[in-house]
């Protein structure tokens, strides 16, 4: 039996995004639609999310109009989808510091954050660098950092050391340190709460940001299929390679076990429904007794 119920949220999305930008390597291969979503995950005991997306104030506005998204809402109104306010949720799991996953920190006051302790260190250390160095900041609101930092004052921020088990029951994060930025984690939902769980789920952030990072055609190196790193990692490649070997490895290579949040193709393969705002929620799995968002 499912513990917990898992909804893909989306709160705006790029119309014409690059699809080099998300596939290492596609270059002239055109455009697609980019999706910018975060996960609400709900047990009987537990309203979590998996990052908060951006706020469309300041700096936040200002890469919002950069990366050309439309159709922005708040998480108030996502949540409402839900029967949710951002007050109800107790526990928020950041991959990475990236605008689009961190800047609405401030809209949830009740809940506990977890960052990994590298991702919030290195983006204070980008920050001291000279400007000319500032492409690492490329897709970073330097007020988000502060943010981050202001939890910590409050009691509310956990810098995850590395991997940490059963963050909440049955939810583990898994550190993956050089990747897409310098300290990315990866959330395993272990529905059935069993230690070698049989009903695995893996948020990815972005270190997946759509499924041929997962299984793309391999003809051009002599293999069926293989995995291709999403296309930008200001750490390594390599690193990005292995560590989508351990995703793989840890949903038993089920692709659908997967999430990619900016992945326009989870309607195809998840029940979902398109709100009033033109949004979409995805329904990964639902828990015995919840209430489905899409029928």
């Amino acid at each position: 039996m499912a513990e917990y119920s898992i909804w893909v949220m989306e709160y705006s999305y790029v119309v014409n995004c690059a699809v080099s930008s998300v596939i290492y390597g596609a270059h002239n291969q055109g455009i697609r639609k980019l999706p910018y979503c975060y996960a609400l995950i709900k047990s009987d005991d537990h309203i979590a999310m998996v990052d908060v997306g951006f706020n469309q104030k300041e700096y936040g506005a200002y890469l919002g109009e950069k990366f050309g998204v439309e159709n922005w809402h708040s998480p108030k109104e996502v949540l409402a989808q839900a029967g949710i306010r951002p007050g109800d949720v107790d526990s928020i799991f950041i991959t990475h510091a990236h605008f689009d996953h961190m800047g609405n920190i401030g809209d949830f006051p009740n809940a506990t954050f977890y960052i990994q302790e590298r991702e919030l260190s290195k983006w204070i250390w980008a920050m001291s660098l000279p400007d000319r160095m500032r492409y690492m900041m490329v897709a970073t609101d330097p007020s988000d950092v502060l943010r981050a930092v202001d939890l910590a004052r409050q009691g509310r921020l956990v810098c995850v050391p590395g991997d940490m088990e059963n963050v909440i029951p049955g939810i583990d994060l898994h550190a993956a340190y050089d990747t897409h930025t310098y300290g990315c984690q990866w959330v395993h939902i272990r529905n059935d709460m069993k230690p070698k769980s049989q009903d695995s789920w893996v948020m990815a952030g972005d270190l997946i940001y759509v499924y041929e990072n997962l299984q793309s055609d391999g003809d051009l190196v002599g293999v069926e299929k293989m995995y291709t790193p999403v296309g930008l990692a200001l750490g390594s490649i390599t690193n990005l390679v292995m560590t989508t070997e351990e995703i793989m490895k840890a949903v038993g290579y089920e692709v659908k076990r997967v999430i990619p949040v900016h992945e326009e193709r989870l309607k195809d393969t998840f029940p979902s429904r398109i709100t009033k705002d033109g949004l979409r929620i995805s329904e990964i799995c639902l828990a015995s007794g919840h209430k489905s968002l899409v029928y």
